[in-house]
């Protein structure tokens, strides 16, 4: 009996494989080791398969659609109500063959090597930035035990950590807290320094990433922002408004409506976290701009922090770059003020 659809259930060493008939009748469950994916797949006549969006997920679905396969990718949270009862590899990769064919069911676009790998060094960054600021948090510590406060910034911790570094700082400290803040001090730099040199990177692939030069046009955007957008949204067009990728992104409010009223509350945070902190961060960078010169800024959001808290503004100018990107990245143009939207309150 010929297989026609396939759930792949992805995993390190051992995947499982349920794969059923056009009519719907079971044909293969099996389990298969790590080197014996894609000869099983070799073998057999092109048909679709489902899988799990996952951290592995894009480079199997880009070697087996190089056998003729349709891969197709499902975020995790949509396969899980397929789930029947138990949690075990076979079930889900039956419930990953049956997501699969739901004709209302959403697909995650695959992934190039060339934007997991431009991924990778913003996942790195966010690392190193979490261990600098340890770090930092460390070092302050232990000084103001002794006595000595560093003032708020990150600057002005990297300037302590070079002049204990440089034996410059006039440190009246026992011996083990000098080592100690001088270890902290050399990892804090070379944090920095690593920091940098991925910030650099970013930068010069802004400027080779045509669709990255776009979104960096949007005010609020820099390149961090622009190359995370252009490696994580591979295909725009499957969003069908800028509101449908607002809310991908966990920008638009939770809904709680019901008998015809309707109940809005906070955003749902629902989606990508890290590009939703990136659109907030890029806001409030525009709102510090607006208070601090506000004959630049945009009328209408001066008028708005006017009326509405600063944060609930914030989120709906993030709300609102969101969408403008989505327009820049669809209608393969650069940002022009007199075309933006109106921002909503």
């Amino acid at each position: 009996m010929e297989i026609s659809t396939i759930g792949l259930d992805l995993a390190k060493n051992v995947f499982q494989i349920h794969a059923v008939s056009s009519t719907g009748e079971v044909v293969v469950r099996k389990t298969l080791r790590r080197s014996q994916m894609l000869p099983f797949f070799e073998k057999l006549p092109p048909c679709l398969v489902g899988a799990e969006a996952c951290g592995t997920s894009h480079h199997w679905a880009r070697e087996l659609s190089k056998l003729g396969h349709e891969v197709k990718l499902m975020p995790p949270v949509y396969v899980k109500p397929y789930v029947k009862r138990g949690k075990n590899d076979a079930a889900d990769a039956e419930a990953i063959c049956e997501a699969v064919t739901r004709p209302t069911m959403r697909f995650v676009a695959v992934k190039s090597p060339e934007q997991q790998a431009s991924l990778a060094l913003h996942r790195t960054r966010r690392l190193l930035i979490g261990q600098r600021t340890q770090s930092v948090n460390l070092m302050r510590g232990v000084l103001a035990e002794q006595g000595i406060a560093i003032p708020v910034g990150i600057e002005r911790a990297l300037q302590m950590a070079r002049q204990i570094v440089a034996r410059e700082a006039d440190l009246s400290l026992p011996s083990e807290a000098v080592e100690v803040v001088t270890m902290l001090s050399e990892q804090i730099l070379q944090l920095h320094a690593q920091l940098r040199k991925i910030d650099r990177r970013l930068a010069a692939l802004q400027r080779s990433d045509e669709t990255a030069r776009r979104l960096a046009t949007i005010p609020g955007i820099g390149p961090v922002g622009a190359t995370a957008l252009a490696a994580s949204v591979t295909d725009p067009g499957q969003f069908r408004s800028g509101r449908q990728f607002a809310a991908w992104l966990g920008l638009t409010p939770r809904q709680a409506s019901s008998g015809g009223k309707e109940r809005l509350g906070r955003i749902t945070k629902m989606g990508d976290k890290y590009l939703r902190q990136l659109l907030v961060i890029g806001a409030t960078a525009l709102v510090r701009r607006a208070k601090e010169k506000p004959q630049t800024a945009d009328p209408r959001f001066v008028a708005l922090l006017a009326r509405k808290p600063v944060r609930v503004a914030t989120v709906a100018m993030a709300n609102k770059m969101a969408r403008i990107a989505w327009a820049i990245m669809t209608r393969e143009e650069t940002y022009r003020a007199d075309h933006e939207p109106v921002l909503a309150s």
